[in-house]
């Protein structure tokens, strides 16, 4: 089974990681650890390239040692586990990268957000869930 874990630096992916070790077999389970950053929506001078996002190289760095951390997690746990950091729209991302790997399962927390914070926002979960080709699991944090 091939299973893409979409984390960011929340307690909403952390619970996820942690649903994944509890309930999924290790034995030939591969994870690919996935965190996608993405560039602030600002709008960009002429005169600097399309694309061209400093922040995004600190940014990545961070994202590098979260799955890292992540992976190391699997990885004790018996798992085979990789990671993987993505530039870009985050619900886009993962759907790639799920349809391209190929996925079985995609595993990823849910912040819950409701009203006018998730309108603005958006789900990544729900984008996930409705356009995934595969089985998608949306962890929820107890309460």
């Amino acid at each position: 089974m091939k299973i893409l874990l979409a984390i960011d630096d929340s307690a909403f992916s952390q619970t996820a990681t942690e649903t994944l070790v509890a309930q999924l077999p290790k034995e030939d389970t591969e994870v690919l650890v996935l965190h996608v950053v993405e560039p602030i929506s600002i709008s960009v001078p002429p005169e600097m390239a399309s694309g061209y996002y400093p922040e995004l190289n600190d940014q990545a760095e961070k994202g590098q040692k979260l799955v890292e951390g992540a992976v190391q997690a699997l990885q004790a746990a018996g798992f085979k586990a990789t990671s993987r950091v993505e530039k870009g729209d985050p619900r886009s991302a993962i759907l790639d990268q799920a349809a391209a790997w190929p996925a079985d399962l995609i595993v990823l927390g849910s912040h819950g957000r409701r009203g006018l914070i998730r309108f603005l926002l958006g789900s990544v979960a729900e984008a996930v869930a409705r356009h995934a080709r595969c089985s998608v699991e949306i962890v929820r944090m107890p309460h």
